[in-house]
């Protein structure tokens, strides 16, 4: 599969690639991606929220980050495993080449995947990616077969349950998905591998809190977005490179592969963290709309670090240390490992109910992700990327 560019020029803007990605824009001016909206930051995570997009299967998503980070990057473009990359060049430095930024944010989502058609036309299924089995019970999805198909996710009623299974917890190996189907019309529209998503509705609460699925991480992208936006106000000589990443659900594989083809000179990741919530330990979390936490440990070069936190402070950005002492499990974690080694920070979103169709966060907290990732990218220049070497 070889790489996809969007130019960002009148009368090339173009996308040749394989059917997973589609075409976005056809040659010239007048075309969907020269006339792109420039979202709110709260509408474009909205729709990347109730899109689709299970790891290894990010093309429907991708495709609309491209569309929205296009207004503010020079070219934009997809590498061989499908992560989405946004370069916006800098002023030209007066000291050499310019630095390269590389920001990332995972655009895969947690799913299901068909394992079982059955004679009755019920659906077996298993995960992709972590998925709570305690939250499927009732839940509704979007079977992704030859055409999308609605369903729920049904249990025997409480009637008929035994005293000894109303214990314990449902396994995914006893539940299964009901789309009204008969046994020869599910065989027909669905095959063993399709993929299932749970099926939300963005959500917004009271005082400025939203809730939606998938927001681990399209929240991080919509930090990304929010950075490019506020970049569009500042002077920076850094080059930036925005990638939406895939596939982090499942090993972290998308930001293993475009940190390698990037080749950055440092790179920040922005992932979600632990919101606080009833029944959590609050030494393991944090308040949301209190500010975007920033990781310190081993996998966070403390010069980065310390210029992350430096900026807040001066510009007034409130935020939340988390302590990493290992490896994050983050992006952040497949970049600072990447070639010779990537000096890394970890930016973190704090997230109620992770990994489940009801993810809730502060739209306060992404505002200020954004603005401080931008003041960062600003202040960035060929001495401080020298000032990293132990």
């Amino acid at each position: 599969m070889g790489e996809n560019v969007i130019r960002v020029c009148p009368g090339t803007v173009r996308v040749d690639g394989p059917g997973q990605w589609g075409r976005l824009a056809e040659e010239g001016p007048d075309t969907a991606l020269d006339t792109a909206e420039r979202l709110e930051t709260k509408s474009f995570l909205k729709a990347l929220s109730e899109g689709s997009g299970v790891s290894g299967y990010e093309g429907p998503i991708g495709a609309m980050v491209a569309e929205a980070f296009r207004p503010f990057v020079d070219e934009v473009r997809f590498d061989k495993l499908g992560n989405c990359i946004g370069l916006r060049r800098g002023e030209k430095p007066k000291d050499g080449p310019p630095v390269k930024v590389m920001l990332a944010g995972h655009m895969d989502e947690i799913g299901l995947i068909v394992t079982k058609v059955e004679e009755r036309g019920f659906l077996r299924f298993t995960d992709v990616g972590g998925v709570d089995q305690r939250t499927l019970p009732a839940q509704e999805v979007v079977v992704h077969g030859r055409k999308d198909l609605p369903g729920v996710i049904g249990v025997k009623p409480p009637h008929l349950v035994s005293p000894d299974e109303a214990a314990k917890a449902l396994k995914k190996e006893d539940l299964y998905i009901d789309l009204g189907l008969t046994g020869a019309e599910a065989k027909k529209l669905v095959n063993v591998g399709d993929l299932i998503t749970l099926r939300r509705d963005f959500t917004e609460l009271k005082n400025g809190l939203v809730a939606g699925k998938a927001f681990d991480d399209r929240a991080g992208v919509a930090v990304i977005y929010e950075a490019l936006l506020q970049l569009e106000k500042l002077h920076h000589t850094a080059d930036v490179y925005a990638v939406a990443t895939v596939q982090e659900e499942t090993g972290l594989r998308g930001a293993i592969t475009s940190a390698y083809g990037v080749v950055p000179d440092l790179g920040v990741a922005i992932d979600v963290s632990f919101g606080d919530q009833p029944g959590v330990p609050e030494h393991q979390t944090a308040p949301l709309d209190k500010g975007p936490g920033v990781a310190v440990g081993g996998n966070i070069h403390p010069k980065v670090y310390e210029a992350l936190t430096r900026i807040a402070g001066e510009q007034g950005i409130s935020l939340q240390i988390e302590a990493s002492p290992g490896a994050t499990g983050t992006d952040a974690w497949a970049m600072q490992v990447s070639r010779a080694g990537v000096p890394t920070g970890l930016i973190g979103i704090p997230l109620r109910s992770m990994h489940t169709s009801v993810e809730t966060l502060a739209m306060g907290d992404i505002k200020k992700a954004g603005r401080l990732l931008a003041l960062f990218i600003a202040s960035v220049d060929r001495a401080f990327v020298e000032g990293l070497r132990w």
